[in-house]
């Protein structure tokens, strides 16, 4: 008995690893977290600044024609505009914890105007970004499968020029190709009655205006994360055991280059959504892109501020599957 609770003492004394490593996973992503808020933070002061430095005002931009000097200033003072623009985003900015994105220069709800658009551009961006990272797997596993053959030169010059071609440049040859010459599909989104595209089709275009780019981008990322991959110890010994090529690959050069891998596709989440505004004015999509776009012709700071911060928490969200996704692994291997 004695020996038996001596026995059970030390196994509580010793230090669980699991835990451990789940403790200070999670504090080196609080911290991560805080440092992201902090740079959102940062960067809204600046679209509230830059906003301001704009010739004209909300005011001015939303005032009806033929309306006086005095309409003007005392719409002025109901959006607030005579105040410094440091109490305006002191207000805006406490008040965003509560889902308060404030009120447009035409009085409606920001919460409101993004409400139908938002989803949208979720359905469009989400869609070009699970073809993004299937096709770029795909591409860069079967380049990597034969280094420097016909495959991976073939491979890796189109991916080059894929990534060069901006997506306003891709979408003037979509509709040049699927919508003037052929026209197979139409120039515009179409809406249904509730704002949403009419079918499936209507996100043909925009989709592959984001996904070729991106695709171009990604590829490279996996290509590279699996050639760095080939050359250490453990694919090498794969590789002289004789197993196919197939299975080295996906048993044990994938999985090591995840990190990388994931790092390159959160990277690309950004300059995606930067993407998605192009593409859905140029297609008249109905997503934030168009409200955008209309926000800074009304030099209306909250709903630029609010897109600008949905825009961010995104990206974060990405980028921390991605930090996830990396110390996972790193874990294992360790």
């Amino acid at each position: 008995m004695t020996g038996s609770g001596a026995l059970e003492d030390t196994t509580r004394s010793v230090p669980e690893p699991a835990v451990r490593r789940a403790v200070g996973l999670a504090a080196r992503l609080a911290a991560v977290l805080a440092k992201r808020v902090a740079l959102l933070v940062v960067l809204l002061a600046v679209v509230f600044a830059a906003i301001e430095l704009l010739p004209g005002d909300a005011a001015t931009a939303t005032s009806e024609r033929g309306e006086g000097a005095a309409g003007v200033a005392a719409r002025r003072r109901l959006l607030g505009l005579d105040r410094p623009v440091w109490e305006r985003f002191r207000d805006w900015l406490t008040a965003l914890p509560t889902g308060d994105l404030g009120t447009s220069a035409r009085g409606e709800r920001v919460s409101d105007l993004l409400s139908a658009p938002l989803p949208n551009t979720l359905l469009l961006g989400s869609t070009a970004f699970v073809l993004t990272v299937l096709a770029a797997l795909a591409l860069g596993t079967w380049a990597a499968a034969r280094p420097k053959g016909v495959v991976d030169r073939v491979v890796d010059l189109t991916s080059t020029a894929a990534f060069a071609l901006p997506e306003f440049v891709v979408a003037v040859g979509l509709l040049l190709v699927l919508s003037l010459w052929t026209g197979w599909l139409p120039a515009a989104t179409v809406t249904g009655a509730d704002g949403t595209p009419a079918g499936w089709h209507m996100l043909v275009m925009p989709v592959l205006a984001l996904t070729v780019p991106q695709t171009g981008w990604n590829t490279r990322i996996v290509r590279g994360a699996l050639a760095d991959q080939a050359a250490t110890p453990h694919v090498a010994a794969a590789r002289l055991d004789g197993l196919p090529t197939r299975q080295v690959l996906l048993r044990h050069a994938l999985p090591g280059a995840w990190p990388a891998i994931a790092t390159g596709v959160a990277t690309s989440t950004g300059m995606l959504l930067g993407g998605t505004v192009v593409v859905e004015t140029l297609f008249n999509y109905p997503g934030i892109g168009t409200v955008l776009a209309g926000a800074v012709a009304d030099r209306d700071t909250p709903v630029i501020a609010a897109v600008v911060a949905c825009s961010a928490a995104l990206i974060t969200v990405v980028l921390l599957l991605a930090d996830l996704i990396r110390a996972r692994t790193l874990g294992v291997r360790a």
